[in-house]
């Protein structure tokens, strides 16, 4: 592995772990229906499973391990995106903010790795 391709592995590292630390932070600020409270947790673990498995992925022992562990960030990417859109931020506009700001990141983060899928296979 080249130094840049090194370099881009562990900027998205970074970049999985902030998307997951800035969710977590989200989910304390929310008012806690019992909704909000359930698809909090559900989110929170879906954005951890992102970095988690993208670092599985760099690990990975196969190229067929790798193309699969790629595939599960992708797919709790985009669940991440869908229980940020349950969220109810009762329309208050810094929280509404972030859910969108978020959801923007989520969207971009399935991109990523369905580009790295495009190149893996």
């Amino acid at each position: 592995m080249t130094k840049k391709q090194n370099s881009k592995q562990y900027d998205l590292e970074d970049r999985t772990f902030a998307f997951a630390k800035r969710v977590r932070a989200f989910v304390k600020k929310l008012r806690k229906s019992i909704a909000n409270i359930e698809d909090g947790k559900q989110l929170i673990n879906a954005s951890g499973s992102v970095g988690a498995n993208y670092i599985e992925a760099n690990e990975s022992l196969s190229k067929k391990d790798f193309i699969m562990r790629i595939k599960i960030c992708r797919k709790e990417a985009k669940e991440s995106r869908y229980w940020l859109r349950l969220i109810d931020t009762y329309d208050e506009s810094e929280q509404e903010n972030e859910r969108k700001n978020l959801v923007k990141e989520a969207t971009e983060l399935m991109n990523i790795f369905g580009a790295i899928l495009g190149k893996s296979q």
